[in-house]
């Protein structure tokens, strides 16, 4: 009796485990979908503006390349609306986040659009090739490694806020070094937080699996894919400031 009950009890946990590993494929696979759609759709809206002179101009003085009021409203839409969606995840219904997530990303395609009048489109291009390989390994080592990234969580927090508000101080002193320096620690920051964030959304989903919340699990991938499309968004801009060739 010991020992059917032995085996019965592997066998349940066995059952349990197939279950938890096909739903967590299943739910990174939503949260990669969710996040290649918003990047689509960045990139869509990055070029339809960046690339017609009549709307650029209503963001940037194309032959100057100073930013209107609008200019700095496109600039900063994108971190309010950051802010904004965090308070407001959980009082949001699964459509309306993902809603807000696809108009986050429209918004974010319109604060970069300006990077299609100052880089050649092949090195834009080249960059977004390079940014994809390097976040798939990134993402992949996040996802497979066995060793707790967790740690990293605390200091790679702290650089990202460093780097932060050098890139806002550095849009008043348009210096050459410092925006150097920020370029440097910021593949490096977001290459650690790819890994990190993709471990992460992995560990929380084993966590929370076995409470069957559909609209925690289906919220939780759209914030999974809101931190893997900015991992990929800040990696691809940091990027372009070393291989970007400037018109």
């Amino acid at each position: 009796m010991a020992d059917y009950e032995t085996i019965r009890t592997v066998g349940a946990g066995a059952r349990a485990g197939a279950r938890i590993d096909e739903g967590l494929r299943a739910h990174m696979n939503k949260v990669y979908g969710l996040m290649s759609v918003g990047l689509l759709l960045t990139a869509a809206v990055a070029w339809a503006v960046g690339t017609t002179p009549a709307l650029m101009s209503v963001f940037r003085n194309v032959a100057t390349g100073q930013m209107t009021i609008l200019g700095w409203v496109a600039m900063f839409l994108p971190l309010i609306m950051v802010f904004a969606f965090g308070a407001a995840i959980n009082r949001l219904s699964y459509a309306g986040a993902q809603l807000f997530f696809y108009a986050f990303a429209a918004a974010m395609g319109l604060s970069i659009s300006w990077i299609f009048i100052a880089f050649t489109g092949i090195s834009i291009a080249q960059t977004f090739l390079v940014t994809s390989i390097a976040f798939a390994g990134l993402s992949l080592y996040g996802y497979t490694t066995k060793r707790d990234l967790s740690g990293l969580g605390t200091f790679l927090l702290m650089g990202l806020i460093g780097i932060l508000v050098a890139s806002v101080v550095n849009i008043f002193l348009q210096s050459s070094a410092l925006m150097f320096a920020v370029s440097v620690l910021g593949v490096l920051i977001f290459a650690g937080l790819t890994a990190f964030d993709t471990q992460s959304i992995k560990t929380q989903y084993i966590q929370m699996a076995e409470s069957g919340d559909q609209e925690w699990l289906g919220k939780s991938a759209i914030m999974g894919a809101l931190r893997l499309y900015l991992d990929f968004i800040n990696l691809f801009m940091f990027l372009l400031q070393f291989m970007g060739n400037r018109n």
